[in-house]
C-alpha cells in the first residue's frame, strides 16, 4: 500500500506543543488509527521505518516526540552513549502527568482525523512500550502492543520514578500483546514476572511472547537487530490490530448484562 510519510502537526498539550509525525495510506478511505511511541531517542530512522510499515498495512500512524517539552521540535537524539544518557535523563525529568496528557492528545487527534474510522490502537518500543502500556488505560484504546517495555516492573517512569502503571492495570480494557527479549538486561526474568502476574491478577486479555534476543532487537540499526524476530513481532502486531480495530471481535452484551469478547 502506497503511503505518505512527510506530514507533521504540532498538537496542543498542557505542557506545550508536541510535534507529531503522521504516516498514512494515500488511497482514499477510512483507516484505524495507531499511536506509535518511540524509544528514548525520539523519532529516528528506525522509528520512521516502523511507522511506514504499519501505515502500509492500512493504518493512520501518529508518532509524537516524547520529550517535546525538553527538546526543540525536530530533535533526534543520537544512538550513542551520550544520547542514551540524555534520553534516560529526560525519562525521569518529565512529569508522569505529561506523558498521560500526550497520549490523550494524540488519541484525540487520531479519532478526529478525516480519514480515521475512530478505532484506536497503540504500540511502542522500549520506553515507548511502557508509554503504550499506559496509553492502553484510555477506555477507547481497543488494542496495544508493547515491545520490551522498560521500567514497568520497577515503577521507574517519570519524575521521582514512582509511576503507578502496575496499580492502574485494571483500567486496561483492550487486548494486549506483550513482547520481550530474554537476554534484555533492562527487564530481567523477575521483572517480566511482576508484569505477567499483575496482568493475570487483573484479568486483562493479553498475549505474552519471549524471544531469545537482547534489548533493541527490533531496531534495524546496530548489532542487536534480529530481522527474523522483528518480522514475526510486526506480523503479530498487525494481526492484533486488524482483528481488534475492524468491526469484528468487539465486546458484546450477554443475557446477564455482562460483556464478553468473542474470538
Amino acid at each position: 500500500m502506497i503511503i505518505t510519510d512527510n506530514e507533521s502537526i504540532d498538537l496542543s498539550t498542557p505542557y506545550g506543543p508536541m510535534r507529531t509525525y503522521v504516516f498514512r495510506p494515500v488511497a482514499p478511505g477510512k483507516y484505524p488509527g495507531l499511536l506509535l511511541y518511540s524509544e528514548i531517542f525520539q523519532v529516528t530512522g528506525p522509528i520512521r521505518r516502523t511507522a511506514a510499515y504499519f501505515a502500509s498495512q492500512g493504518f493512520i500512524v501518529a508518532v509524537p516526540e516524547i520529550y517535546h517539552e525538553l527538546e526543540p521540535a525536530g530533535t533526534v537524539i543520537p544512538y550513542d552513549t551520550a544520547g542514551a544518557d540524555r534520553g534516560n535523563k529526560h525519562k525521569t525529568t518529565k512529569e508522569l502527568a505529561s506523558y498521560d496528557a500526550d497520549a490523550r492528545a494524540v488519541l484525540d487527534y487520531l479519532k478526529s482525523h478525516p480519514s480515521s474510522t475512530g478505532k484506536l490502537g497503540v504500540l511502542g518500543i522500549c520506553i515507548g512500550g511502557h508509554l503504550s502500556f499506559r496509553a492502553a488505560m484510555n477506555p477507547d484504546v481497543l488494542a496495544a502492543t508493547c515491545f520490551y517495555a522498560t521500567d514497568i516492573h520497577k515503577r521507574g517512569l517519570g519524575k521521582s520514578t514512582k509511576d503507578n502503571s502496575l496499580d492502574r492495570i485494571p483500567e486496561i480494557k483492550g487486548e494486549m500483546l506483550m513482547v520481550w527479549g530474554r537476554q534484555d538486561p533492562h527487564i530481567p526474568t523477575e521483572g517480566r514476572q511482576v508484569v505477567y502476574q499483575a496482568l493475570t491478577a487483573a484479568g486483562v486479555h493479553f498475549q505474552w511472547h519471549e524471544f531469545n534476543n537482547a534489548h533493541a532487537f527490533l531496531r534495524d540499526e546496530g548489532p542487536r537487530y534480529d530481522p527474523v524476530s522483528a518480522q514475526i513481532c510486526y506480523t503479530m502486531a498487525v494481526e492484533l490490530f486488524k482483528r481488534k480495530l475492524n468491526d469484528g471481535d468487539l465486546p458484546i452484551k450477554t443475557a446477564g448484562g455482562t460483556t464478553e469478547t468473542k474470538h
